[in-house]
């Protein structure tokens, strides 16, 4: 098995658990979650990008500013929604991001798209109404907070994409650790102290995402994207595993078959651009 395939399943598991952790701490404000997890990969990464003279602030501040604001409110509403609904479906659902990328690198990129891609995009968002229409626990308003993450993941990958050989990879993902932090600082007055144990699961959180946000780039760094996208989708098998045996969630046929729908689509997807 290759380098590039596990670190791709070691970042899956760290942002698994990860995502576990934020349904876990329910009865913390989302924002403050988001703030844990953002400052908990902000104190490793800053530093080192002051050592290895990383540029801080970049040449595209706009576009820079615009991936941290959408990362940043993607997340809480994806933390949001976890504590809501259960965690399979949540990840399931975030999982047609790719769909809106593909929108926005056609429109604004002008990228080509060819017709099997539309067809495989088509197939994921069946999938992801199917699951709305049959899994009674996932609430219309959770359902619409989800889909509207996953359209600003959408547009976040297609400004990463633009942003990829004109910016440094960590000055990319520290103005996303910013503006996470400053904005939920904005709801500090909803939050609550940490008590005991509270304290590590708030720390960890932070550092499965620098876990799983390093073995990520290094993942595509040593492997063509075609080969450990897909691997990623482990993710959504972690959070399957971990809803069923830590919070008693349980799934019957339709809701799998819509999370059926949307892997494939998306896996459809890569393997058609893979073929070039």
């Amino acid at each position: 098995m290759g380098k590039g395939i596990v670190y791709m399943l070691i970042a899956a598991f760290a942002f698994a658990w990860m995502n576990l952790l934020a349904k876990y701490l329910d009865d913390f404000h989302p924002l403050q979650v988001v703030f844990f997890r953002a400052f908990g990969t902000f104190i490793f990464i800053f530093p080192y990008m002051l050592i290895k003279k990383v540029p801080v602030i970049g040449k595209h501040v706009l576009w820079l500013s615009l991936r941290g604001v959408l990362s940043f409110v993607s997340l809480a509403l994806f933390f949001k929604v976890v504590q809501d609904i259960p965690l399979g479906s949540a990840v399931a659902l975030r999982y047609t991001a790719p769909i809106f990328s593909v929108i926005f690198a056609y429109f604004f990129l002008k990228e080509v798209v060819k017709l099997g891609q539309w067809i495989s995009l088509i197939i994921s968002i069946a999938g992801a109404f199917i699951m709305k229409g049959v899994d009674f626990r996932i609430d219309s308003t959770s359902f619409i907070l989800i889909m509207f993450s996953s359209l600003l993941v959408g547009g976040v990958f297609a400004i990463v994409r633009y942003l990829g050989s004109r910016e440094h990879f960590l000055t990319i993902i520290n103005y996303f650790m910013v503006f996470s932090i400053v904005g939920s600082l904005f709801f500090i007055q909803y939050w609550r102290m940490p008590i005991g144990q509270e304290w590590w699961w708030v720390s960890i959180i932070g550092v499965l995402g620098l876990i799983g946000q390093v073995f990520l780039t290094r993942a595509f760094q040593l492997a063509d994207t075609s080969t450990v996208a897909p691997i990623k989708y482990m993710e959504l098998v972690y959070a399957l595993l971990f809803g069923f045996f830590l919070f008693d969630e349980s799934y019957t046929l339709w809701p799998i078959v819509g999370m059926t729908l949307v892997v494939l689509g998306m896996l459809l997807n890569v393997w058609i651009k893979r073929k070039g």
